[in-house]
């Protein structure tokens, strides 16, 4: 019987195959921005997480056909909060009250936090260029999106960096965990557990809106299949077959992908500076696969 790369401690090395798919992941993330702006009604962000989570988690949970036992109630249930529910309601309060360029270069920490928890909890020793990768990577997302323009506000910064630890928290630990499911199933229980977690505070927080447009619906339809299950399967897949930090490193590719995506669909202008902060944020991801790759092949061959 072929083990399940989520139930084991080993990890096969990041070949080009799950790098791809596994950055595919962030790619989709990147037109949240797109789609929340031009397509999901206004002030509501926690209703919008919510959606976006509880209808294709159930749906998952249908397909896989599978509850957790034991320990993993509690285990799904804490990985939803911090990968799903936390986060999106921290993404969403700091979308609110900070400019996205403040946003997404605070959440641009997240690597670098990666690093240091997988160090702390699985041993993974990181190499230099581990730390290269991410401070590159945070540099190139602030020369990526942070105008000139920007101001400050300390809710949204704190929302912005609790999002950021939420996530690399949950990453980690579900390396740490070994889940003993499919990529699906797994998925299918953190969306659930974080839409659940999110729909209390939608319905006492937020008025109901009267009612939805076509547009609403279809914004909807694409957070919830593309944005929610189709990404979050892939990103938990690699997070089972690649090292925590160059899956961390993979997320940068977001604010890249919402960049190309307001210069293609909306006009927004792309400067020469902005040019070079993509650039950087590419380099960095590469530079993050290398740094992983060599231990990780190393890991394998001696199992």
């Amino acid at each position: 019987m072929k083990a399940n790369p989520l139930s084991t401690g080993v990890a096969a090395g990041p070949g080009l195959r799950d790098i791809l798919l596994t950055g595919l992941a962030p790619a989709i993330w990147g037109s949240t921005y797109l789609v929340t702006s031009q397509w999901l009604p206004p002030g509501q962000p926690l209703l919008s997480g919510a959606i976006r989570a509880l209808p294709a988690g159930l749906a998952m949970l249908a397909i896989g056909r599978q509850l957790p036992r034991g320990s993993w109630w509690w285990r799904a249930a804490v990985l939803g909060v911090l990968n799903i529910g936390f986060f999106q309601a921290m993404l969403f309060i700091a979308a609110y009250r900070l400019p996205g360029g403040v946003a997404a270069t605070v959440g641009a920490i997240q690597p670098l936090i990666v690093v240091v928890l997988a160090w702390a909890w699985l041993g993974a020793r990181p190499r230099p260029a581990a730390w290269m990768a991410g401070a590159g990577g945070l540099l190139g997302v602030a020369l990526l999106v942070l105008g000139p323009a920007a101001r400050l506000d300390a809710v949204g910064v704190a929302a912005a960096a609790a999002g950021a630890v939420s996530m690399a928290v949950g990453t980690v630990l579900t390396r740490h965990w070994h889940p003993p499911v499919s990529p699906l199933v797994l998925t299918a229980w953190q969306l659930c557990a974080g839409g659940l977690f999110l729909l209390p505070f939608a319905l006492a927080l937020e008025p109901l809106p009267g009612h939805f447009t076509l547009a609403n619906w279809l914004g909807y339809a694409w957070l919830s299949v593309a944005g929610a299950g189709f990404s979050y399967a892939l990103w938990f897949r690699g997070v089972a077959r690649m090292p925590s930090a160059a899956v961390a490193a993979l997320g940068l590719l977001s604010p890249v992908s919402a960049t190309v995506l307001g210069f293609l669909v909306l006009g927004q202008a792309l400067t020469a500076v902005q040019a070079a902060g993509a650039l950087l944020v590419l380099g960095s991801v590469w530079l993050g696969q290398r740094a992983a790759a060599p231990a990780t092949v190393a890991r394998a061959q001696a199992a």
